[in-house]
């Protein structure tokens, strides 16, 4: 007879338990304890491996395994071409996670119709509208594709047997918590419906080659709501990311089986739907004031994209005994290394100065290449004194104020060159070796003090 046993899991590691806690023991996260309702006496069900029935389990040598280039299916949308590393590779499970209102599903039914637009089946299953509400958002977006099938349901048996009747190409999950098996008790969107459902759909798309994107709730902290396993059970994990009041939208690949995990792709919201932003430098300079201390320009690395942003500092005396230190697209705990850098190698004086930095677009920045610019953005706004608006500041800093390499500076100084810029400063030690723009001046510099005397005229 079956029967049920409850049990307490942890959001974030899985650690299980008999009784609540307040600290999970395992990861040490607070709050994250949730109660899973599951059924003993009961056959578990078949899931997913990766050895066909009846044979047998025999360990290989590697290097007599064949090498097979995953295919890709590309759609007419680059920037998602990009992220995925090129296209959707068929069999692979994708989980778009994002804020609510962001745009996920808009996103999906623009891929859906372009997919379907190149002769592929897709299957987009909604499980919180109904039929008409997709077939008016299909309306606003202009989707007339034939090939393109919508079913309203959440059971995933029935799911399940719509993908047999269909056999489509692709599908679409709107969302992945409001499905639910009936073989389990728990309420739709709890751990156990999350983790089960996720790992049925796995099997569906590894047994049936069929690509299949899945969209995930977030929490308030950010992060996809369920368990920590569900990410990685699938083979892509992409963060829909902007402010809902904003017009511009950034999709980042966290995780790739099948690429690289730095890409980024920029989608501009409007009355149609998204569209690519195909030029995100243009985007996040064109706002920006000519001859205002305390902004600088650095040409950063997404991926294989170089992209030039706006770094802005307001450095002002405090009124607290503590003067605040507050960072917006950049790690502030690198914002006070900067600061001390500059006060012990250059002999600024901030220890009574409130320091605000942030950067311009909603970016986030976290390679070391945009340490340069950040402490003469800070420097600029410390003395009051303007950079020149066609520098481009490029070179991470070290504890004793020298300046040091940085990747791929020839694709960056193209960039700012493109741009119009007429002065790129870069490290000393990445001068030499690859051809200079013929319109833009190379200065290398080998310390934080020889950068302020280039830029500022100190």
């Amino acid at each position: 007879m079956a029967k049920k046993k409850t049990k307490f899991m942890c959001q974030s590691c899985g650690y299980e338990s008999a009784k609540w806690m307040g600290k999970c023991p395992g990861c040490g996260e607070w709050n994250t304890m949730v109660e899973d309702v599951s059924i003993t006496g009961k056959q578990p069900r078949k899931t997913f491996t990766h050895t066909p029935e009846g044979s047998s389990v025999k360990a290989t040598p590697l290097v007599s395994v064949e090498s097979i280039q995953e295919p890709r299916v590309e759609t007419k949308s680059g920037e998602l071409n990009r992220v995925l590393g090129g296209g959707v590779v068929p069999g692979s499970l994708i989980l778009i996670g994002g804020d609510p209102g962001i745009g996920k599903s808009t996103l999906l039914l623009q891929v859906s119709s372009q997919l379907a637009e190149l002769k592929n089946k897709v299957l987009y299953i909604s499980g919180e509208e109904s039929v008409k509400q997709t077939k008016l958002r299909s309306d606003r977006l202009n989707v007339t594709s034939e090939d393109l099938y919508v079913y309203a349901e959440t059971n995933l048996e029935s799911i399940h047997h719509s993908i047999e009747q269909l056999s489509p190409d692709f599908v679409v999950i709107d969302s992945i918590q409001t499905v639910y098996h009936p073989e389990v008790t728990s309420a739709p969107g709890s751990v156990t419906q999350v983790r089960e459902c996720t790992a049925e759909l796995m099997r569906i798309a590894k047994m049936k080659n069929i690509a299949i994107f899945i969209v995930g709730h977030v929490t308030k902290e950010g992060s996809i709501a369920g368990p920590r396993i569900l990410e990685h059970m699938v083979d892509t994990v992409l963060y829909f990311e902007g402010e809902r009041h904003h017009t511009y939208r950034i999709l980042r690949a966290v995780k790739n089986r099948f690429g690289s995990t730095n890409e980024m792709g920029i989608f501009e919201m409007k009355e149609s739907g998204l569209e690519e932003v195909l030029n995100p430098s243009e985007i996040f300079l064109e706002e920006r004031s000519q001859g205002a201390a305390g902004s600088t320009v650095v040409a950063s690395m997404e991926g294989t994209r170089p992209v030039l942003v706006e770094i802005q500092a307001l450095v002002t005396p405090t009124s607290f005994n503590n003067p605040r230190r507050m960072a917006t697209g950049v790690d502030q705990s690198r914002v006070s290394l900067l600061m001390a850098v500059l006060e012990k190698r250059v002999g600024l004086l901030l220890q009574q100065q409130d320091a605000y930095l942030k950067v311009a677009g909603g970016v986030r920045l976290d390679e070391p290449a945009i340490d340069l610019a950040v402490a003469i953005s800070i420097a600029s706004s410390f003395k009051d004194k303007p950079s020149n608006a066609f520098d481009c500041i490029i070179g991470e800093v070290g504890l004793t104020g020298e300046i040091r390499r940085v990747s791929r500076i020839e694709q960056r100084v193209q960039e700012a060159a493109k741009l119009g810029f007429k002065r790129v400063i870069i490290p000393s030690n990445n001068i030499g070796g690859w051809k200079f723009p013929e319109d833009i001046q190379i200065i290398g510099v080998s310390d934080v003090n020889e950068a302020l005397k280039k830029v500022l005229g100190d």
